[in-house]
């Protein structure tokens, strides 16, 4: 059964970080961020960061959702029922040669670059309201995300100590500067406005960020040789590596 609130949207990620710690699989990777990043807007919610708490708590369920259930489906193994932005996310799971962070990104890119603007449609509908009233929310909750999610990428200097060498050595082909942000989150707006004035298909957009999403691990030339080095030196094991995320979230909660 699909999530029904933030609570139980919370129990369903620590439910699948368990699960990937048990079978050392990179899973773990996104959920630990995504689990980090729920609470945190958990937190907004309860000190009234948000224009309207309910309806917010609503669109992070609804958001949520569409991750667990692609999770769900893929471990179910119905790929029918995983959108094509997923699939290159959870395919890249079996490869050891895909660093901590394009894991991160790849998730990123399928719910930001996707299910984000899905969701919001949806609870404009769902609550009849026009798009324009829920924008305020949607860069709310998309300032957590950013905040967040850098916070736990600047973290995986301990998983990843070479990681720096990307950033330095990629100029405009980073796979930083490919995937920022701020532009993941522009556009999932942009996508949103679409979807919900024009009623343009999801399987159009989906098909273009399954695109991106083989971009972000698909790399030439000299940053090819770069992740492979970082590669050598970046923790292998599955567990430990979702322990540090872990980790990383159960030490915000105690400082918070």
């Amino acid at each position: 059964m699909p999530a029904q609130t933030i609570n139980e949207v919370i129990s369903r990620l620590e439910e699948i970080i368990a699960t990937s710690i048990t079978t050392d699989n990179r899973a773990g990777y996104f959920a630990a961020l995504y689990h980090k990043v729920t609470c945190r807007v958990k937190e907004g919610i309860a000190a009234g960061e948000f224009q309207d708490g309910p309806r917010m708590e609503r669109l992070d369920v609804v958001f949520a959702n569409r991750y667990i259930a692609a999770y769900d489906e893929w471990t179910a193994k119905n790929k029918t029922g995983v959108s094509l932005s997923w699939q290159v996310t959870f395919e890249q799971l079996q490869k050891r040669s895909v660093l901590v962070l394009q894991h991160l990104l790849l998730g990123m890119n399928a719910h930001i670059n996707l299910d984000l603007g899905v969701a919001v449609v949806e609870i404009a509908k769902e609550y009849n309201t026009p798009l324009q009233l829920i924008h305020q929310d949607f860069n709310s909750i998309n300032t957590i995300l950013a905040a967040l999610s850098y916070e736990v990428i600047n973290e995986l200097n301990r998983i990843s100590p070479l990681l720096s060498l990307l950033g330095k050595h990629s100029g405009n082909n980073s796979l930083l500067i490919q995937f920022a942000l701020s532009n993941a989150r522009d556009g999932a707006w942009c996508f949103a406005e679409d979807l919900y004035n024009s009623g343009n298909t999801i399987a159009s957009r989906d098909q273009d960020i399954h695109k991106l999403g083989g971009s972000i691990v698909t790399t030439k030339g000299f940053i090819k040789i770069t992740v492979f080095f970082i590669h050598l030196f970046e923790l292998k094991n599955p567990s430990k590596i979702t322990n540090i995320l872990r980790n990383y979230q159960k030490m915000y909660l105690k400082v918070r």
